[in-house]
């Protein structure tokens, strides 16, 4: 695992940690009145809107620079988290760094299934915006917060900034769930 990567693992890392409570503010929230949300990350190269129903509560910054903040949806039971932190001093990357995200998502993987036993990768995708962002798209199945979750995590990076962001959800909502990941995806 290059330096690079650990680093990068370090962001992934601190936006999973924030979900040993999701399902208590996803419980909370009262969300079914919120409006619609947009979000801009890396600078304003990775944008996308959130439909109607996400309340949105900021993450605590780490240590390390990292921040995000944390959608959740009480109706359809849908988290969000979006973090982005920078890169260690002196690396910087490409809009589209296929080495950089492949090691991320490799790093990520592993990470995965060290800390969620039942950890199921169902997907692996590389995507590439409009923009020329690139993204790595990984989709899997754990238990978290006490039940079986759908995720999604969308990786990319740009310059000295990195974005992570990780959509959960129920199983039993795999269409809706599907269409907010073309959502972020397509930047609309």
């Amino acid at each position: 695992m290059s330096l690079l990567s650990k680093k990068a693992l370090v962001l992934l890392l601190a936006a999973a940690t924030g979900l040993g409570a999701l399902n208590a503010q996803a419980a909370t929230a009262t969300s079914s009145d919120a409006p619609a949300q947009k979000v801009s990350m890396l600078g304003g190269k990775f944008t996308f809107n959130l439909p109607k129903g996400f309340s949105a509560n900021p993450l605590p910054a780490s240590p390390d620079g990292a921040s995000g903040t944390l959608y959740s949806n009480a109706t359809t039971k849908t988290v969000v988290i979006a973090a982005e932190n920078t890169l260690p001093k002196g690396i910087s990357v490409k809009d589209n760094d296929g080495e950089f995200l492949d090691g991320t998502v490799a790093d990520f993987d592993s990470a995965q299934h060290k800390s969620l036993p039942d950890y199921n990768k169902l997907s692996e995708k590389s995507l590439t915006q409009k923009t020329g962002l690139g993204l790595r798209q990984v989709d899997g199945t754990a238990t978290q917060g006490g039940g079986m979750t759908l995720t999604t995590t969308l990786m990319a990076a740009s310059g000295t900034r990195m974005a992570v962001i990780q959509v959960i959800s129920r199983p039993g909502d795999m269409a809706a769930h599907e269409t907010l990941i073309k959502q972020i995806v397509s930047g609309k």
